[in-house]
């Protein structure tokens, strides 16, 4: 690869640029973006070779190009790359949702559309931004592509040696059992910890409450600390998977708030048991 392109230029984007030149890759990579400051800032920390404000020049014999910026603003992208796209360009993204961004392509991209992989990489950190990005925060990670019948075979393993060399896993899966496990393992916990500490910060004696929180309250609630703009657009994206995740969370709850009602401290061990267990033999199995 000669050029790559990378659409936004934060902390998935800019540590793919950082992972690849610690690779090894000799390619140009290009950033854009919405703000020239962080631009700035990427090319000051040598995350970018070059900043690109005109979307055409930017694109031009590309070999690749990144869609890295929140999933809302990936129909916009598109339009505006789609005259500037060679032939032979490989498109891809890094979107926590995959079947909107797959029907959106679809539709934009139109004959083109052979030529876009869907990805999301499976790694972030709370902190947003270039000066977030790090050059292992893909490693030993997994990357799930998503390709369809119509989805060129060489680009997609084009987007996967892209992957491999930032020292990722990478697998392959339907969009829509992407999006399924997806709101099951990640967009719900966000959800949650955000609605934990909007309810917290909104109470009277929140200062109080604030003050008293210790480590439990900051390990539930450390991705709270995410991108709004980011997870108010997953969420919106991926709705009707995530509305069914919120039901069977609900159900969860209101069982075991019938436990407590009854006093039922059996129930509750074996509820606390089985959660327990199966925490601790996923922690295991990430450690190996």
């Amino acid at each position: 690869m000669k050029k790559i392109v990378i659409f936004g230029v934060g902390l998935i984007g800019g540590s793919v640029a950082l992972a690849l030149k610690k690779a090894g890759s000799a390619a140009q990579i290009t950033g854009v973006g919405r703000s020239t400051e962080s631009l700035q800032s990427a090319l000051d920390l040598g995350v970018i070779d070059v900043a690109c404000n005109d979307v055409s020049q930017a694109v031009h014999n590309a070999d690749i190009v990144l869609v890295a910026a929140p999933v809302a603003q990936t129909a916009s992208i598109l339009t505006a790359i789609k005259p500037a796209l060679a032939a032979n360009t490989v498109i891809t993204d890094a979107g926590s949702t995959k079947s909107d961004v797959l029907a959106c392509a679809q539709e934009i991209l139109g004959e083109q559309f052979s030529q876009f992989v869907g990805g999301h990489p499976i790694a972030g950190a709370e902190k947003s931004g270039v000066t977030a990005a790090t050059t292992d925060l893909y490693r030993n990670k997994n990357v799930v592509l998503t390709p369809t019948e119509a989805t060129n075979a060489d680009a997609v393993q084009r987007v996967r040696e892209l992957w491999q060399h930032c020292g990722a896993n990478v697998t392959e899966m339907p969009a829509a059992t992407h999006d399924s496990i997806f709101a099951a393992v990640s967009h719900l916990p966000h959800l949650l910890a955000f609605a934990l500490v909007d309810d917290i910060a909104s109470r009277q004696n929140a200062e109080q409450l604030f003050g008293f929180a210790a480590s439990g309250f900051r390990d539930f609630t450390r991705i709270a600390g995410s991108h709004p703009e980011m997870w108010r657009d997953i969420s919106l994206a991926n709705r009707t998977a995530l509305l069914n995740e919120i039901t069977a969370y609900q159900d969860e709850l209101s069982r075991l708030k019938q436990m407590l009602e009854l006093s039922d401290g059996d129930a509750l061990h074996a509820l606390f048991d089985r959660a327990s267990t199966a925490r601790n033999n996923w922690a295991k199995l990430k450690e190996q």
